[in-house]
């Protein structure tokens, strides 16, 4: 059964704060919501959550569906800068918008067209889904760090997660473009790699930055 967007939105938001940050329950304040709220009722009703005094707190029997509405969310985010570039807080409103839309096997049909993304644009993972791990099962990898390339190999730059301005910049001026070309020669002491007919040399944090679409 498909949870309301309101129920959704609180899911997302206990997924990051218990899975990804450590954090046992979270403030009915920080979820931005009321005891009485709809979505938390309803999300109570399905036993997926559960509320001590101010305190809501991700049951296991909901752990499922917050997953896969971060997948969700973070899958639209990587369909709106990679296929209708669209960044930014218009890309985030319209990601927000978007990942609603995304049941029924919707999300499987984005995440193969985006090749499997391990990350959004910020750099957060996107959960796996089924079609991920059949993906990887068959060699077919997706898009990955250039840190997870072997030398020799190569694909076209899918993304660039580099938060930090400067590194962006660093990037960009090598001409490490998304949709351009890049064949890794090594991996020691420093990672050198080939886009168009030059050869850069960064050290693996910033490798790590830089997400191939793998040949």
């Amino acid at each position: 059964m498909r949870v309301s967007d309101a129920a959704e939105e609180i899911l997302e938001f206990l997924w990051v704060a218990t899975e990804e940050k450590g954090e046992n329950a979270v403030l009915l304040e920080d979820l931005g919501i009321e005891t009485g709220d709809e979505g938390l009722a309803e999300l109570v009703g399905l036993a997926y959550v559960e509320v001590h005094g101010e305190r809501v707190r991700l049951r296991k029997e909901g752990r499922e569906e917050a997953r896969m509405t971060v997948r969700r969310h973070r899958l639209s985010e990587r369909l709106m800068m990679d296929i209708l570039d669209i960044k930014g807080d218009s890309g985030n409103e319209r990601a927000c918008e978007f990942e609603h839309l995304l049941h029924h096997g919707v999300d499987t049909k984005i995440c193969t067209l985006l090749n499997h993304p391990t990350t959004c644009p910020h750099g957060n993972p996107i959960p796996p889904g089924t079609c991920c791990e059949e993906a990887r099962a068959r060699g077919e990898v997706g898009v990955v760090a250039l840190t997870e390339l072997k030398p020799g190999e190569g694909g076209e730059i899918a993304y660039l997660a580099a938060s930090d301005v400067r590194k962006m910049q660093k990037l960009m001026n090598m001409g490490v473009l998304p949709g351009s070309d890049l064949g890794l020669i090594r991996t020691y002491p420093s990672f050198i790699f080939k886009v168009g007919n030059s050869e850069f040399a960064v050290d693996e944090d910033l490798a790590r930055e830089i997400f191939i679409r793998k040949a």
